[in-house]
């Protein structure tokens, strides 16, 4: 699954030095990850009330290579794989759309599936499955 999310980055992403604060690029990846499920059809606030499960990170890691500026339009570049043991690992790249494309950060996050009663693994519903395993839904327009 691959899914491209546009996003201008906004005053209160970013610090006193004026560049985003390095927690706000999980809060952006996050972003994209909750778009391309809602793209894909998925009813997140009905999916995650009635399934019975979770879906939370297990890991995740962030290479930040440029700065990102308030008013910098960028693109979020998602792409999602199935891994063992019921889960799957979400890569973002954060490409800085200004006049020459340049990469800006790569972040990872590793999320793994459990029942909300036993807070054991389990499988994920089919829905996740065919949104990692699909061709990812048309990019959404700022």
């Amino acid at each position: 699954m691959s899914f491209i999310y546009p996003r201008r980055i906004r005053f209160a992403d970013t610090d006193a030095a004026g560049v985003v604060y390095f927690a706000n690029y999980l809060s952006i990846c996050h972003e994209a990850y909750e778009e391309s499920l809602l793209q894909a059809g998925v009813e997140l606030k009905r999916f995650f009330s009635e399934a019975g499960i979770m879906i939370p990170i297990a890991h995740s890691s962030a290479d930040y290579l440029r700065p990102l500026a308030c008013g910098d339009l960028i693109e979020v570049e998602l792409e999602a794989e199935i891994t063992p043991d019921s889960g799957f690992t979400l890569t973002y790249k954060l490409h800085n759309v200004g006049p020459a494309r340049k990469l800006a950060a790569r972040i990872r996050t590793d999320h793994v599936c459990i029942d909300s009663t036993t807070r054991r693994r389990t499988a994920f519903p089919s829905l996740i499955a065919d949104w990692i395993s699909s061709s990812g839904p048309r990019p959404v327009e700022l």
